[in-house]
């Protein structure tokens, strides 16, 4: 990282600079130009016209395939008399996605994994991301990106985990909604998805969610509604489990009363793809769109639309909604009123460096004894030990897939019998950290080994000066891991390794938690995540000290299972009944389960830790740095919601980044919640000091009261604390609060 002059920080206020502000409000008032003008073009419609709008397709599998579809995820055919263009859908968060190389060879930049972003805990990282495959989606003639996944990291074991932001709502809902507005930058259309508490993915298509208003208010929900406030996407996908007994497609208390009428959300709700269960039903509970409709058991909104409009089962009225909402997004992000683009080249240069330079962010480093990293430049003998790191980068697989600049580096075909196996593949991108570290190591003497003969690694390992170990676990769409163990036996790995010489670093590619029981034996841990394009470069300028570790857990790593609200996965041993194996059954094949969140409710991640008592191997907010700080000046103040300052200085010899974290302690049902309230990134150089400041959002203070239906701010004290992580010790202060009363 180079020097910086002055501090430079990233604040977390919604629409300024600053920290989080108080809700915006939602709720419709005179309508606006895009409304105004959606209602004029329905009105000009045909009922066939209305309906077109209504059902998706997939490219790949229409039988005729129009000359102006993309082969993509969706594509819905434009009303070219009312200057309507087509909708053409991409898959998704991390860049244009390429599934099975349907569009042939074609590539694009391939961003870090969403946890890696998170960890930078930069709304300015995550905007500018989002606008690079926003850009790149729209050079490729899409105008509908299906990003914007802020489900919670409520299960570890989540086979997307690698896909969402964080086990904390404000995270989520400030990453995911910066994201998304960095999409619709480029005048197209994203997505927010999958609403809601679609947070496993084992038996997703039958499973069903249980938990109470309240919770989901307070977790799932307020991520959701803080990344809608602040992104304002046009478009809502929904989730394909069940929640409270209605799936999530047909679900009118989440469709109709949360998102349409509480949230007062104007664009329209998309299903997934495969998730429509009905035609009156869905069209009734506030779903707006069919997607892919090729792949559910038939094409509800369709034919079968059509004649329960005939039949007086839905309404004229519901339908002219349906096309409202969806046409009235068009309008108000740009798609209509610009040109429809043909294909424009891409900048695929720059967009790496950005690639790059985001996964420089989002590395943590979780351990450092005796300052083992960063490593010098010098005549020594470095071993480099599995991960693949001769060929590149691992990433996450389903239909986020990416296919990158210059193509994979390998790609693995799935040999089970499992759902994920029709359409993921195990790949690698083309960037190779053993050739990074030889370009930035030039006097070392850098060898490899790929570890599949661990007796062998060991030998060498003992006669290296420095071991760098890659390990990994690989995450797919689909399925969840049954277990948060490295992949292939690679615990063994590392505990032989780093036993026979304790001078070893390893490096984790993980599309989550992991379990390390070997955690004593190596002198430094690194998360690196799924790092993208440029991964290999990332790692090694972070290893070499070329850029200062500044990532910090968006989730928390437990000790154990044992430490889980659910030790065992729900839904394992269904699917394993079905298929018999441990890697799932088709969907349709895993009997009906339900999973009960009511558990833990709210209390995800660090706040169910803080609650049971128990210590995680890393907390949330965790990172290390090759620097120090010191706090100073910690100040608050009280009213109808917290303020909060913190006097913050880099007190050593290198330049680094500092994430001072914000919490409060709130009475919630009779228990004491902790919350993150805040935070500020800020880049100092030594000796440099910064104020870092926050305003909560009073929806972090309060409980959601279900029959009241509002969120109450209870008069009284609470106490906040400042510190680097969920865990850590920090300055507290005692400040009042006013009772206060928010709409939901």
């Amino acid at each position: 990282m180079g020097k910086t002059h002055r501090p430079r920080r990233w604040a977390i206020l919604p629409m300024l600079a600053g920290a989080i502000a108080g809700p915006a409000s939602a709720k419709a008032g005179p309508a606006n130009e895009a409304d105004v003008r959606a209602a004029a073009l329905v009105d000009r419609m045909t009922t066939d016209e209305k309906l077109s709008l209504v059902k998706g397709s997939m490219p790949m599998l229409m039988r005729k395939r129009p000359a102006d579809a993309v082969i993509g995820a969706g594509y819905v055919p434009g009303i070219a008399r009312l200057g309507i263009p087509p909708i053409r859908e991409t898959d998704a968060s991390l860049g244009v996605s390429n599934m099975l190389n349907g569009r042939k060879d074609d590539v694009a930049t391939a961003m870090p994994s969403a946890l890696s972003l998170a960890s930078t805990w930069s709304p300015e990282a995550a905007y500018q991301a989002g606008q690079l495959i926003g850009g790149e989606a729209r050079a490729k003639r899409f105008n509908v990106m299906l990003a914007g996944g802020v489900n919670l990291v409520r299960e570890p074991r989540n086979g997307r985990a690698f896909e969402y932001f964080s086990e904390d709502p404000l995270l989520s809902g400030v990453m995911g909604g910066e994201h998304i507005r960095g999409v619709q930058s480029n005048r197209i259309v994203s997505t927010v998805k999958h609403f809601a508490v679609n947070d496993q993915e084992t038996g997703r298509n039958v499973l069903n969610v249980r938990i109470s208003e309240a919770a989901a208010r307070e977790s799932d929900l307020l991520a959701f509604q803080l990344a809608i406030e602040r992104g304002r996407p046009g478009s809502v996908m929904t989730a394909y489990n069940k929640v409270n007994g209605d799936y999530a497609s047909e679900n009118d208390w989440l469709l109709n009363k949360v998102l349409k009428v509480d949230w007062a959300f104007p664009g329209w709700v998309m299903s997934d793809w495969g998730n429509v269960h009905s035609t009156v039903k869905a069209a009734n509970a506030g779903l707006d769109q069919q997607s892919g409709a090729e792949i559910d058991k038939q094409p509800y909104f369709g034919e079968p639309l059509k004649a329960a409009v005939a039949a007086g089962e839905v309404s004229q009225q519901r339908i002219d909604d349906m096309a409202r909402r969806i046409i009235r997004s068009l309008l108000a992000e740009g798609v209509i009123d610009r040109p429809d683009d043909p294909a424009r080249p891409i900048d695929f240069e720059q967009n790496a460096t950005i690639a790059r330079k985001s996964a420089e962010a989002g590395i943590v480093l979780l351990k450092n004894d005796r300052g083992l990293l960063p490593l010098a430049d010098t005549r020594q003998s470095i071993l480099v030990i599995g991960g693949r790191a001769d060929i590149g980068v691992l990433s996450g697989a389903g239909s986020t897939q990416v296919r990158p600049v210059g193509g994979p580096a390998l790609e693995e075909r799935l040999t089970t019998k499992s759902l994920a196996a029709v359409f993921a593949r195990r790949t690698y991108m083309p960037s190779p950290p053993l050739a990074a570290l030889r370009k930035m190591l030039p006097q070392a003497d850098i060898s490899f080994l790929d570890g599949k003969d661990i007796a062998l690694a060991t030998k060498a390992a003992r006669g290296a000066d420095i071991v760098i170990l890659f390990a990994e676990q690989w995450r797919t769409e689909a399925e969840d891991v049954p277990a948060l163990s490295l992949d292939a036996g690679q615990d063994a790995l590392v505990e032989a390794v780093a036993s026979a010489n304790p001078r070893t670093v390893v490096v984790l590619q993980t599309g989550g938690a992991v379990l390390m029981p070997w955690v004593e034996k190596p002198g430094a841990i690194v998360e690196a995540w799924f790092p993208g394009q440029r991964g290999g470069e990332a790692i090694a300028s972070v290893l070499t000290g070329a850029v200062a570790p500044a990532g910090r857990l968006p989730i928390s790593f437990p000790a154990s299972l044992d430490q889980l609200a659910r030790p065992e996965l729900d839904g394992l041993r269904q699917a394993q009944t079905a298929t018999g194996q441990s890697t799932y059954g088709l969907a349709s094949n895993v009997e009906p389960f339900d999973v009960d969140y009511d558990v833990e409710g709210a209390s995800i991640g660090y706040k169910w830790h803080a609650l049971r008592g128990t210590r995680p191997l890393f907390p949330f907010g965790y990172g290390l740095t090759y620097t120090s700080f010191s706090y100073s000046d910690f100040r608050v103040s009280g009213g109808s919601t917290v303020k909060a300052s913190l006097r913050v200085t880099n007190t050593g010899r290198r330049p680094g980044v500092v994430v001072p974290q914000f919490y409060a302690f709130v009475p919630v049902r009779g228990e004491i919640v902790q919350r993150l309230i805040g935070w500020q990134r800020i880049e100092l150089d030594p000796g440099q000091s910064a104020t870092a400041e926050i305003v909560a959002d009073p929806r972090l203070l309060a409980t959601f009261d279900a029959e009241q239906g509002q969120w109450q701010v209870p008069g009284g004290s609470v106490t906040i604390k400042a510190a680097d992580n969920a865990m850590a010790d920090g300055p507290t202060r005692r400040v009042r609060l006013k009772a206060t009363r928010l709409r939901p």
